[in-house]
């Protein structure tokens, strides 16, 4: 089973988070399939950011607004009568959820009510995916992967507030939309990366910062295992489950969305791979900080559910991803067209 880009002509779409790294992708493949989109995000978090460089603006209805603010996003539910909506929008770095877990609760968590009460608002939606994380599962740091009944209970407040917000899904749909024509999953993603990741604390962003400024690449913690995949990956499978669900409510739940074992790697490993395909004499060091808020040391997806239910398959394992990385970081440090690269990438990626 594959995704069929065509489902989404004229299909309208309402996605939140749409001015992050993740939502900009997805929006510009959605454009490029003739889809009606509305965004609803606060403004980029980031400068330089994605969105803007995407040349999304004039071709999509742009909103920005906060998803804790009901009010106004039940205004925007109403006036572009969503048929499916894909929720995004979040505060998603770890060491932020430190700094203000009061935010980062009462984005990933009353965010998600809001977005399910304008849901039950609307009987136009008729398919809606809820974005987490690979760490909303409870961390033992065993050797296999998490599977989509084991315990929810991220540890720290970003991963813990993913854990509620998958909680709300599971109640929301079992206390009110078990008799709607609506069909709801979540999809638990491993990290992502990609050209245009302009974000702080995350590793391919601080190695491609580290490249223009012509520095050495400071790594916190090379022992850490992750589930690494291109940002196109989980996209792909987000519309897939969006599609499929849409037309035959049977395939909503909840699905883990990650790379196959040998693209689970270390974070050393992955910067080996970057100054590998960067060249140009690039190289990393060992910064491990002393007294570091806890990050997870293993994690790993077991994927085989996605698997066995759509005959899904990763196309791009980590070589194709870390070129197509340095591929679109060099482009945008030479000041090159942002636009014709991600359409050129999207287009490889599909047809791969």
């Amino acid at each position: 089973m594959s995704l069929d880009l065509s489902f989404y002509k004229n299909k309208k779409i309402l996605v939140t988070g749409h001015t992050g790294f993740k939502g900009t992708w997805l929006c510009r493949i959605l454009v490029n399939a003739g889809a009606i989109v509305t965004g609803y995000s606060l403004e980029a978090p980031t400068q330089p950011n994605l969105f803007e460089l995407a040349g999304l603006q004039d071709k999509m209805n742009s909103v920005i607004g906060d998803v804790r603010d009901y009010e106004h996003m039940k205004k925007v539910f109403k006036e572009a009568q969503p048929e499916i909506v894909l929720h995004l929008a979040a505060q998603p770095i770890v060491r932020d959820s430190y700094k203000d877990p009061r935010y980062t609760y009462e984005t990933n968590v009353m965010g998600t009510v809001n977005l399910l009460e304008c849901v039950r608002a609307f009987p136009c939606v008729k398919s809606v995916l809820n974005v987490t994380t690979d760490k909303v599962y409870k961390n033992n740091e065993w050797c296999w992967g998490y599977r989509e009944d084991e315990m929810l209970d991220g540890y720290d407040p970003y991963s813990n507030s993913k854990s509620c917000s998958e909680l709300v899904t599971h109640s929301y749909k079992s206390s009110f939309f078990e008799e709607k024509e609506v069909a709801i999953s979540t999809a638990r993603a491993g990290n992502v990366i990609g050209g245009g990741d302009f974000a702080n604390d995350r590793i391919i962003p601080d190695c491609v910062r580290a490249m223009k400024a012509g520095k050495t690449i400071a790594v916190r913690n090379p022992y850490s295992t992750r589930p690494y995949q291109h940002v196109l990956e989980p996209l792909a499978v987000y519309l897939m489950i969006a599609q499929k669900q849409y037309e035959d409510s049977s395939y909503q739940g909840y699905y883990n969305v990650g790379p196959d074992d040998c693209d689970c790697v270390t974070t050393g490993d992955l910067v080996d791979l970057f100054c590998k395909h960067w060249g140009e004499g690039a190289i990393w060091e060992n910064q491990a900080e002393a007294n570091a808020p806890h990050e997870a040391n293993f994690l790993k997806l077991d994927c085989s559910k996605l698997k066995s239910t759509f005959m899904w398959k990763p196309r791009w394992h980590m070589e194709e991803c870390m070129e197509m990385v340095c591929r679109f970081s060099k482009v945008w440090l030479a000041g090159g067209d942002i636009p014709e690269e991600m359409d050129k990438e999207i287009k490889i990626f599909m047809e791969d």
